[in-house]
């Protein structure tokens, strides 16, 4: 009888370790899921960019809490109105480098670049509802611009950016949609990593985009990695399969989560997708080698 109670009073014990130690767990990715999912940067990608075929400014926005955002103003010289871009980067990802590559991703168009809440020289911190809120308040300023053509902005987002890209889409009249390794939903991606944990009830920024996707009018291109161990390409297929204006999926060759964005047959895609849908004079294609 001794043995059988201590036996008892052991495995008692382990289950209270075991607990705890998954309490524990669920503590820490509760309070510190705002630096696990953005993990902000502040460090320029590029400090110093050649000319692009963009006069490119630096550019300071308020929000509509006042908070500063910083990013860049890129504008091709061409007379106008034109079509335009609003680009929403990935996760640590700081945007300097849309400055750089603008001519190549972007010819012929106007291109806005910022970073969000916490990361470059904005100020704040990030949270889905920011992202969102302060994507709308640039559609906006973008479409009021005199070079600009409000009926003819497109959102381009990767990866985190893609959940950003398409609720503005959602919110917005966007003419075209560009999505880089995009996924179904952060919630969903999150159970698929942590099991064991009640990741529906600690989750605060779930950027449910196969929510919203049903329901988005714009032109939608889908661009994915060869290889992704971030977003499965399962998460993708889950997001393609509801969004209702789908042009186009396809697979970047020799890319894979990070590198995707900088690869030429990746800009060289997205360049035609928009010169396409934007209907932009044949010499444009040709000056920057558009393939057909």
């Amino acid at each position: 009888m001794l043995t059988l109670r201590r036996t008892g009073q052991a495995l008692v014990a382990l289950g209270a370790t075991a607990f705890t130690t998954w309490a524990g767990f669920i503590v820490v990715i509760t309070a510190r899921q705002r630096t696990m999912l953005f993990a902000p940067n502040r460090v320029r990608e590029v400090a110093q960019f050649a000319p692009t075929g963009h006069r490119t400014r630096q550019v300071v926005l308020r929000s509509a809490d006042g908070t500063r955002l910083c990013g860049w103003l890129m504008t091709p010289p061409l007379p106008g109105p034109q079509p335009a871009v609003l680009y929403f980067g990935g996760r640590s990802e700081e945007v300097s480098w849309v400055a750089r590559d603008a001519g190549k991703l972007f010819p012929g168009m106007t291109v806005l670049a910022m970073n969000y809440r916490g990361y470059g020289a904005s100020q704040g911190d990030p949270a889905e509802t920011h992202m969102v809120d302060d994507g709308c308040m640039l559609f906006d300023w973008l479409a009021a611009r005199a070079h600009v053509d409000p009926r003819r902005i497109a959102v381009v987002g990767r990866s985190l950016g893609s959940g950003v890209a398409v609720q503005v889409a959602k919110e917005r009249a966007v003419h075209s949609v560009v999505l880089i390794t995009p996924y179904d939903s952060i919630l969903a991606i999150a159970k698929r990593r942590f099991r064991a944990m009640p990741i529906e009830y600690m989750l605060r920024h779930r950027f449910e985009s196969i929510k919203y996707a049903p329901s988005l009018t714009a032109p939608t291109y889908v661009l994915r990695a060869a290889v992704d161990d971030v977003i499965p390409h399962s998460h993708t297929d889950q997001l393609v399969a509801k969004l209702a204006q789908l042009k186009g999926d396809d697979i970047i060759p020799d890319s894979d989560h990070l590198n995707i964005p900088y690869l030429e047959a990746t800009q060289q895609r997205i360049a035609t997708f928009l010169h396409g849908q934007f209907s932009l004079p044949a010499m444009i294609a040709a000056e920057h080698r558009l393939p057909g």
